[in-house]
């Protein structure tokens, strides 16, 4: 068995290219050659940092955007053939939860050159499909991914199925006004699908001025710089009667308390973004008699998987450009490079890691 390169975290929380060996595929299975993997500037550093809610096996294989090329295909095999491209890959581990001849644990391991995609529908006929004990409904997302799309730019169909798939998950509707706070990749992304979903105001809330020009390109109506305004008086001078919902894209606990200052009467304070922080002296003093706060912290795959086909369509449609919201392609060998940029805190959209 071969030896490949992949990402891991240590137990000391730090980055390290490590040597695994290659994984063999069940007869339900592909194995795929990584093109690309998305760097997550929330869950990979919260996972780097050792503060994502709910994850503590470490030492951990990093890693949840990829798109890998199949390259070997198991006998039972349905949904794909050699040379698709397939989203989501990721390393089986084993029954200790590791993978299997090393100490590392799961952190979706995408990171890796070679990685797995597991084809439910043969699944279903060995008898071990949706359902069964263990199976997992991140399965559904392993979809193809066109030729039509560049691979590399690809690594934002994650985020992209993910954020449509909350946007309909939180119930946004035509006609709604809606604030964002945070327009890195995923507060602009929401910033685009709201309006194409037929918001009618948006208003985006970042603490950088720069931020300014991507959101009013991304469709939203107004931008408030929060550095240089109250966010509260600014959002209310736009919008008097308050917004029907209010998201935070970035994973500041105290902005419920915010958004509870800001919505609608029945409004809602949509949590997406992931705080390292689980908890909140919440106060509603300033808020409505009637609200609600909905978490969404971790995507539901099924919703995620139903999303791959509308965002395909927008893609060849031209209202959408994956271009658009990538701002550093960096190659494998210099992926440490690629998380100094996110820990200094460099204004950047979202980071490629090109194979």
């Amino acid at each position: 068995m071969g030896k490949m390169k992949a990402l891991a975290v240590t137990t000391d929380y730090k980055l390290k290219v490590v040597e695994v060996p290659i994984p063999q595929i069940a007869d339900d299975c592909v194995l795929t050659k990584t093109l690309a993997c998305g760097v997550c500037n929330g869950t990979d550093t919260k996972i780097l940092h050792g503060s994502f809610k709910g994850f503590d096996t470490y030492p951990a294989l990093l890693g949840h955007e990829a798109v890998g090329e199949v390259v070997e295909i198991g006998k039972n095999v349905k949904q794909w053939k050699v040379g698709d491209r397939i989203t989501l890959p990721y390393l089986e581990m084993g029954p200790d939860g590791k993978y299997p001849g090393t100490e590392y644990y799961s952190a979706w391991s995408g990171y890796s050159e070679y990685t797995v995609a597991r084809d439910w529908q043969a699944m279903a006929e060995l008898g071990n499909g949706p359902g069964t004990p263990g199976f997992w409904d991140g399965y559904y997302t392993q979809k193809i991914l066109p030729t039509d799309i560049d691979p590399i730019y690809g690594a934002m169909m994650m985020t992209f199925r993910e954020v449509l798939a909350a946007c309909k998950n939180f119930g946004f509707e035509p006609g709604m006004e809606l604030v964002i706070f945070g327009a890195g990749p995923v507060g602009l992304t929401f910033t685009k699908f709201t309006k194409l979903l037929g918001a009618k105001t948006v208003v985006v809330v970042d603490i950088a001025e720069a931020k300014c020009g991507e959101a009013l390109a991304a469709g939203a109506d107004f931008f408030v710089n929060s550095k240089d305004r109250d966010a509260v008086t600014a959002v209310r001078e736009i919008l008097p009667n308050g917004a029907d919902y209010v998201l935070d894209a970035v994973g500041v606990n105290e902005l419920i308390n915010t958004g509870l200052s800001i919505v609608k009467d029945n409004g809602q304070v949509c949590v997406y973004g992931i705080s390292p922080k689980l908890e909140l002296n919440l106060t509603w003093a300033q808020a409505p008699y009637n609200w609600g706060v909905k978490f969404l912290q971790f995507p539901v795959k099924a919703e995620e998987a139903a999303a791959h086909d509308q965002i395909i369509n927008w893609l060849r449609m031209g209202v959408l450009n994956l271009k658009e919201y990538v701002s550093h392609i960096i190659p494998f060998e210099n992926i440490l490079d690629a998380f100094d940029l996110v820990e200094k805190k460099v204004l950047v959209k979202k980071i490629v890691i090109k194979y």
